[in-house]
């Protein structure tokens, strides 16, 4: 072998490395943003990243979590929102109610937006309606109340015939007073 052919070939082999590297995708980066602390929701925190490690997304790993938290001075919301969309964040997780999606979907139109609240999702502004969402936000709603009477219906049509329906609620437990 010829001093120029090892030589280019040493070349080679030293930068096929940063050649590779450069060519991996980015670690996916999931903003997190909720309008208070981390110490009343640390255990809701904990579920977020078991259920994110069960679809094998482990932090530090191959998935990045950067968290904002407003301590509970929703005034703050706005510009946590702001600091996420400039730092390019894959999607931003609401957990913490309808508050903070609001304010990340002023923040942006193309970063989708994974919201957990209770209440009507179109009546809050955050879908056009429930069949048909539309726009960049998604997520789970607990709006038992509102579709008592649709699911009512849905029971009649899968048994058109029945009498008597009765319904079981769960009691509200009510923390004590400190």
């Amino acid at each position: 072998m010829k001093r120029r052919d090892f030589i280019t070939l040493l070349g080679g082999t030293v930068a096929w490395p940063l050649t590779a590297r450069a060519q991996q995708p980015a670690m996916p980066v999931i903003g997190f943003l909720d309008p208070e602390s981390l110490e009343p929701t640390a255990h809701l925190v904990a579920a977020f990243r078991t259920g994110l490690s069960e679809i094998g997304y482990i932090e530090g790993r191959n998935v990045t979590i950067e968290f904002r938290w407003a301590y509970n001075d929703r005034d703050r919301l706005p510009d946590l929102a702001t600091d996420l969309v400039r730092r390019r964040v894959t999607v931003i997780a609401t957990p913490g109610g309808i508050a903070a999606t609001l304010v990340a979907k002023a923040a942006t139109a193309t970063i989708p937006i994974v919201f957990m609240a209770s209440g009507d999702p179109v009546q809050a502004g955050l879908a056009m309606s429930l069949s048909r969402p539309g726009g960049n936000t998604t997520g789970v709603s607990f709006m038992t109340g509102e579709i008592a009477a649709k699911q009512v219906g849905l029971m009649h049509e899968l048994i058109p015939h029945f009498g008597r329906l009765a319904c079981s609620s769960i009691p509200k437990i009510r923390a004590p007073n400190p």
